[in-house]
């Protein structure tokens, strides 16, 4: 298993306060309004039903269906008016520990140099668009769907689909087999994408996909690539700033972020 740790952050000259206020808001609704992913009624009514989408109706009664020869009810829950807005909410919100930290982690070590190439405000767009892009995604595998969806996985796959394209010769540190190696990005991000296509197919024949949302991944890295070579045309590269001539002099120069 690769396991990205972090990546080359050489370039940066600023903090990235976009990327570390989605990390905030992330923590913040997961630990107050779920509670750690115990208030069921806000997670399951802030979360994206697909069918609520599709005819704008909240559904608020408990649903069952059948998956892998087991009854399983998901006890749905009021959500907000409009229930659109859950496309939105949904995107800071997580289904469990592991589930955000992972997300997280990805969005800590590749944010950071995306929102730099782009700008504050810019990246601010592109995320949320991404989120967005690849919640449709989701919904269009299977519109009459009652399974929650939640997490910023959509968004995250967003920025690492811009990563890729703009900076597919950056170095990402990993673990591989209890390891700790070097590789390029491209290669770190391209056993990811082959690891969403190959769970894709199965989602969309209709097996199950051990929960994950790869609709969702597929949408939102694809949105994040078209927009990056987009945005990478517009918006002027950045010329150095005093930090960055810094960290050329010395390498070994220490950041706080």
């Amino acid at each position: 298993m690769l396991f990205p740790i972090s990546d080359d952050d050489s370039r940066l000259g600023r903090p990235a306060f976009v990327t570390l206020a989605f990390l905030a808001i992330n923590v913040l609704v997961f630990v107050v309004f779920q509670g750690l992913g115990g208030n069921e009624r806000f997670t399951y009514g802030w979360s994206v039903v697909p069918q609520e989408i599709v005819t704008g109706t909240d559904i608020t009664t408990p649903t069952t269906f059948w998956v892998a020869g087991q009854q399983v009810q998901i006890p749905q829950a009021p959500g907000p008016i409009p229930i659109y807005f859950t496309i939105i909410s949904a995107m800071f919100m997580h289904g469990g520990l592991g589930h955000i930290g992972g997300n997280l982690l990805y969005l800590w070590i590749f944010g950071d140099n995306v929102e730099h190439r782009f700008g504050h405000l810019a990246f601010f767009g592109f995320y949320i668009v991404s989120g967005i892009v690849a919640t449709f995604a989701q919904i269009a595998l299977d519109p009459g769907s009652l399974i929650p969806n939640l997490g910023a996985s959509g968004a995250i796959s967003g920025v690492m689909g811009a990563y890729l394209v703009l900076f597919p010769r950056n170095r990402v540190h990993a673990i591989l087999f209890f390891r700790v190696v070097r590789i390029p990005a491209m290669l770190a991000l391209g056993v990811w994408i082959v690891f969403q296509l190959f769970g894709g197919f199965g989602s969309i024949s209709g097996e199950q996909a051990g929960g994950v949302a790869y609709g969702a991944h597929i949408g939102g890295f694809l949105a994040g690539v078209i927009m990056a070579f987009v945005l990478r045309r517009v918006i002027p590269e950045r010329t150095n700033d005093v930090l960055v001539r810094s960290m050329a002099r010395d390498p070994k120069t220490k950041r706080l972020w």
